[in-house]
């Protein structure tokens, strides 16, 4: 198979099992967590790097911002043989008792977005793979970590949130806003493939503590800085499991 446009990678260069972050600087993050890590390409939005954590290889590659950039990633991850995904972002809370540096596991993705309605009806629901869920979840339990589980809303005009919209969100019972999910579950349902998702909460939209989604780790509260850290090791303990 021929190089892949935007990735810069071909058959055989990625593991099974890839960790997909929004920004590229997290793409270092994560693999500062694995054992070694290799640099595979690096074009536009996406870093994409092989490592390992403890016996598992792994691929690490930044989605950048929003669902097109990040079903391109997913697309061509696919095309090279990529099967299970796994998305470490940061998210906006959506329901007040849900604070700052909590983690969130995404039952589901409301699509708010235009891509993922350009592959099917907005009706087929955007959800992860039961089984990335659950490693999702156990992965946190045996940290010890607490983690809100539920659904989320996946949006493309972040400068476009009104209060409006927040409120019904909010009454919906969804418990976060992010710009990735919702294409990610949808492209790797529709492939065959599995997918998941973990956000950690760098502001609250209800209580007006806004601060947004895949900013740059130095930009973040301290205490989303510190559990995005968490949130990773959960991710790579996940993987061990897939």
């Amino acid at each position: 198979m021929a190089t892949q446009p935007h990735l810069l990678v071909e058959e055989g260069d990625l593991t099974d099992v890839a960790l997909i972050p929004g920004d590229p600087g997290r793409v270092d993050r994560i693999a500062d967590h694995c054992d070694e890590s290799e640099v595979v390409a690096e074009n536009r939005e996406y870093k994409v790097v092989n490592a390992t954590y403890g016996d598992r290889e792994l691929t690490i590659c930044s989605t950048g911002i929003g669902c097109p950039s990040a079903a391109i990633a997913i697309e061509e991850m696919a095309n090279v043989g990529v099967e299970t995904f796994i998305r470490v972002g940061t998210t906006g809370a959506l329901q007040s008792d849900i604070e700052i540096g909590d983690m969130i596991v995404a039952t589901g993705a409301a699509k708010n977005e235009g891509t993922s309605k350009r592959y099917e009806d907005a009706e087929y629901p955007a959800v992860p793979d039961y089984g990335v869920l659950s490693s999702l979840v156990d992965s946190a339990e045996a940290n010890d970590e607490d983690v809100h589980i539920g659904p989320i809303v996946s949006d493309d005009a972040y400068y476009a949130e009104t209060d409006e919209h927040v409120a019904d969100w909010e009454n919906a019972g969804l418990l976060c806003v992010e710009m990735e999910a919702a294409a990610v579950f949808t492209l790797a349902r529709r492939r065959g493939l599995s997918a998941g998702a973990i956000c950690t909460v760098d502001g609250n939209l209800v209580e007006g503590t806004q601060k947004g989604t895949d900013t740059e780790d130095d930009e973040l509260p301290e205490k989303a800085k510190n559990n995005v850290g968490r949130a990773i090791d959960i991710a790579l303990e996940a993987t061990t499991q897939l």
